[in-house]
This record gives structure tokens, C-alpha cells and sequence, in this order.
């Protein structure tokens, strides 16, 4: 469950601080009048969303009768989950110097156009993040049928980022969001792992991929799967005692590269300005400003 309470946390987050900055451009603009049109972009996003969620574990659940078919829904949205998770924490890492200017600038473009370009300005800003959870979320929450476990722990880290997002932005809390995205990307990299080791076996099971029952090590007598910690590991990286060969190279082929390039350090700019973000409130004449950090110094 934490693995999805980390997927709600920081999808959660990416999502309430490019509100805060839209919100935050308006305040300090004067055009509080346009504050309900970025709230219906959010809260449209946020439904289509969720109906996007229900599309995919009804099409899992009611429109695939067969088992195989059902299997090779799910590999094949677990791969669609890995590569939006690896595109999202690489993005993240290049645009988090740029990311605020990029949606002012946008906004102010929507200003100029009325209000049902602001709407839908708000709408793309948010779509991507709930499009994304949705689909990670389902992937990582495979084989917990039934229960409600996960889509609480989803809930729970939503409900967090959003907590977070405001203090944020009325400076009760600073916190430095380069570092925490680094760390949640390098664990959502290995939570991605486990999901593309989950997409094999799922392949394996459909018959798409060969080697079902050929196992690369069997530590069942180290690691019982009946305990907490077995548990645990199955539900965040999906880390199992018996897995398969394929299931095996997979999870290092794509964690191993994948967590050198994300941890790499950058290369230093020549000037640079700023290494903590911060979401200031600075009064009603100035408004609040979100600011995005400079790039960690290992990212």
C-alpha cells in the first residue's frame, strides 16, 4: 500500500503546485474574477480522471471474458504505466527550474483569449497528473482485488499532497521539493520495476512470453511470503521469492540504467540563483508567487 500512497503523494503534489502557481499568477494579477474558471478546468480534470480509472478496471473486470485476454490487458497497461512513471520523473527533474514562468506565460496567453481558454488551461495543466495516476495506480494495485487497501493508500497520499500544497502556499511550511522529488522519483523508479516485472509475468501468463515456470532462484524458505515484510516488498517493488527468469531480467534491465541516469549528477549551470523552492503568500496587494527550484545537485 505505501507504493501507492507514494504514487497519490507526488502525482498529488505535481498537480496542487501547478494550481497553487495558476491561482497564485491570478491573485497577484488582480484577476481574482477568473479564479472560478481555473477551479472548473481542475475539478473537470479531476472527474474525467476518475472516470478514466473506472474505464480501465471496468474494461479489466466486465468486457474481457477470457483470462488470457484479461492478463494481456493488464501487461499492457502495466508497460503504458512504466513509461508514463519514467517520463514524469525525468520531466520533472528538467522542468523544475521552469515549469512556474512556462504556466504564467501560458495563463497570461489564456487571459487574453477569455475565460473558457483560462478553463481549459487549468484543465490541461491538471488532466496529465490525474490521466497518470489513474493508470500507475491501477498497474501497482493489480492483485489486490477486493481490497480496498490500495485506493486508500491512493487516497491517503492525494489527501496529503494536498495538505502540503496549501501550507506551501500560505508559508506554514517550506520544505525543499528538490530533494523530496528526488527521492520519491529514485523509490517510484523501483516501484516502476516491480510494475514491469508484474507486466512479464502477466505477458508469461497470457502466453505472449515464454518461460512461465522457469524460475531464476527460489529463496521461499528465506523469505516467507506469508510475512509482513514479504508482504511488503510484493506490494511496493514487487519484489517476490520465486520469480521468473524473464520477470528477473526485466526488473534489473529497467531499475538498474534507469536509476544511474536519474541519479547522475548535473551538470552545474554557470549562475546559479536558487536551491530551495518555496510557495510564498506576500499579502493581498502582492499576492502569492510559486517558485520552482533550480535542478538537485544529484538528480
Amino acid at each position: 500500500m505505501f507504493a501507492t500512497y507514494l504514487i497519490g503523494l507526488r502525482e498529488g503534489l505535481e498537480a496542487t503546485l501547478v494550481v497553487s502557481i495558476l491561482v497564485a499568477f491570478l491573485v497577484k494579477s488582480q484577476r481574482r474574477d477568473r479564479l472560478p474558471q481555473v477551479w472548473a478546468g481542475v475539478g473537470l480534470a479531476v472527474a474525467l480522471s476518475v472516470l478514466f480509472g473506472w474505464l480501465i478496471e471496468y474494461t479489466s473486470t466486465s468486457l474481457l471474458s477470457r483470462s488470457e485476454d484479461r492478463e494481456l490487458f493488464e501487461a499492457i497497461t502495466s508497460v503504458a504505466a512504466v513509461v508514463f512513471v519514467t517520463w514524469m520523473i525525468f520531466w520533472m527533474r528538467r522542468a523544475a527550474r521552469s515549469i512556474a514562468g512556462e504556466l504564467r506565460g501560458k495563463l497570461t496567453e489564456a487571459l487574453a483569449v477569455g475565460s473558457l481558454a483560462v478553463a481549459g488551461m487549468a484543465f490541461l495543466a491538471v488532466i496529465r497528473e490525474g490521466l497518470e495516476t489513474a493508470l500507475i495506480f491501477y498497474s501497482a494495485a493489480q492483485g489486490a482485488a477486493g481490497d480496498s487497501g490500495p485506493l486508500l493508500a491512493l487516497i491517503g497520499g492525494i489527501v496529503t499532497a494536498v495538505v502540503l500544497g496549501v501550507l506551501l502556499y500560505a508559508s506554514a511550511l517550506r520544505i525543499n521539493l528538490s530533494r523530496f522529488f528526488t527521492w520519491t522519483g529514485a523509490l517510484l523508479i523501483l516501484v516502476a520495476a516491480g510494475i514491469l516485472k508484474y507486466g512479464v509475468h502477466d505477458f508469461q501468463e497470457a502466453g505472449v512470453l515464454p518461460g512461465l515456470n522457469d524460475l531464476a532462484f527460489d529463496i521461499t524458505a528465506a523469505l516467507d511470503p506469508s510475512t509482513w515484510y514479504a508482504a511488503l516488498l510484493a506490494g511496493m517493488f514487487n519484489v517476490t521469492p520465486a520469480p521468473t527468469v524473464l520477470e528477473t531480467i526485466a526488473w534489473v534491465a529497467y531499475a538498474v540504467p534507469v536509476l544511474l541516469l536519474f541519479l547522475r549528477p548535473a551538470r552545474r549551470r554557470p549562475a546559479p540563483t536558487a536551491t530551495t523552492t518555496t510557495v510564498t503568500e506576500r499579502g493581498a496587494d502582492t499576492g502569492a508567487e510559486a517558485e520552482a527550484a533550480s535542478p538537485p545537485q544529484r538528480a
